[in-house]
């Protein structure tokens, strides 16, 4: 599962891309995700971190 974000779990989500003429086709929405190194319950350690958690402050980096 590489595209997970460790802190709140976003995952792929399945959605539908629709042109101009309304031809409709299957796409899948991944979120932006980034390894970084981060300090969890005081321990160094490398995670898959989507930018909107870094960009909330949900993580403290390393």
């Amino acid at each position: 599962m590489s595209k997970v974000c460790e802190i709140c779990g976003k995952s792929p989500a399945a959605g539908r891309k629709i042109s101009h003429s309304h031809r409709v086709s299957n796409r899948v929405f991944r979120p932006n995700v980034q390894k970084v190194t981060i300090k969890l319950n005081g321990k160094v350690k490398q995670a898959k971190v989507c930018t909107k958690c870094m960009k909330a402050g949900k993580i403290e980096r390393a």
